[in-house]
């Protein structure tokens, strides 16, 4: 049986506890290894567990877009605050991260110091390469 919005909300709300110092609505509830908030939603998915941030979109913002992800513009797995969520893309999503590709591709300098210019760049299936560098027979620890 489904539970009321009303009620499915105020037990939401009472595993959120507000931040005053950075705006955070912080997810006092169940978390993963990775500290995204779960929350057992009895209304939708058969009673499933599911993630709270987008649970707080879909209830405060709106349904999440197909193809979309629900990012945390605050950086804060566990914030559940609706100022803090927004729908984008999975390669925004990544772009924002702080994992290899994101770090890689904020790199405007190859390790030798060349600029990752469009004439001086080459990109294939296995990334980006410094083309002076490779030119100085440098690239991937070979010298000419």
């Amino acid at each position: 049986m489904n539970e009321p919005s009303e009620v499915r909300m105020a037990r939401f709300m009472s595993k959120v506890e507000p931040c005053p110092m950075t705006g955070c609505w912080l997810w006092t509830g169940s978390v993963n290894a990775k500290g995204y908030g779960w929350f057992s939603d009895s209304r939708a998915d058969g009673g499933r567990s599911r993630k709270a941030h987008r649970i707080a979109h879909e209830e405060f913002i709106g349904p999440i877009p197909k193809g979309l992800q629900v990012d945390h513009i605050c950086n804060v797995p566990g914030c559940v605050n609706p100022d803090h969520l927004r729908a984008i893309t999975e390669r925004e999503n990544i772009m924002r991260g702080n994992g290899a590709c994101a770090r890689n591709a904020r790199k405007t300098h190859c390790p030798q110091g060349h600029e990752y210019t469009k004439a001086n760049t080459i990109h294939n299936k296995r990334g980006r390469y410094c083309r002076q560098c490779r030119k100085e027979g440098r690239h991937r620890g070979q010298r000419a």
